[in-house]
C-alpha cells in the first residue's frame, strides 16, 4: 500500500493550530517544572499545596510564552512558503531566525541579531541542512 506524504497547509488555520499546540506543550511542561519547584520550596505538610499553587501561578505564563513563539514561527514559516512557492528546510531556518530576532527586538539591534543567528543555527541543526 502506497502512502503519500501530505503537505501541511499554509494558512491561518495552521497558524492557529500551532499556537494551540505550543500553548499546550508550554503549559504541560511548565506545570511539571513548577510543580516540582513548588513542592521543593514548600514546608513539610504543605508540599502538595505549594506545588499546586506554583502551577496555577506559572503554567499559564509559560504556556503563553510558548504560544507566542509558536505563532510567530508558524506565521514566518507560512510567509516564507508563500514568498518562495516551495517547501524545504530553508523556510523553517529563516522562520527560526526571524522569530528569534523579532522576539529580541526590544533589547536592541545587537541582541536581536544574536538571537536571530542562534534561532537560525538551531533550526539548521534540527532540520539537518545538507
Amino acid at each position: 500500500m502506497e502512502t503519500q506524504k501530505k503537505a501541511r497547509e499554509h494558512n491561518l488555520r495552521r497558524i492557529v493550530d500551532d499556537i494551540g499546540a505550543a500553548f499546550g506543550m508550554g503549559a504541560i511542561g511548565g506545570s511539571v517544572v513548577h510543580f516540582i519547584k513548588g513542592t521543593q520550596s514548600s514546608p513539610n505538610g504543605r508540599r502538595f499545596v505549594g506545588g499546586a499553587q506554583a502551577v496555577s501561578m506559572n503554567a499559564p505564563r509559560i504556556g503563553g510564552s510558548f504560544a507566542v513563539f509558536g505563532g510567530l514561527f508558524s506565521a514566518f514559516d507560512c510567509t516564507m512558503v508563500y514568498i518562495r512557492k516551495k517547501e524545504d528546510p530553508w523556510n523553517s531556518i529563516v522562520a527560526g531566525a526571524a522569530t528569534g530576532g523579532f522576539l529580541s527586538m526590544r533589547q536592541g539591534l545587537a541582541a536581536a541579531s544574536r538571537s536571530a543567528l542562534m534561532g537560525g543555527l538551531l533550526l539548521a541543526l534540527i532540520k539537518g541542512v545538507h
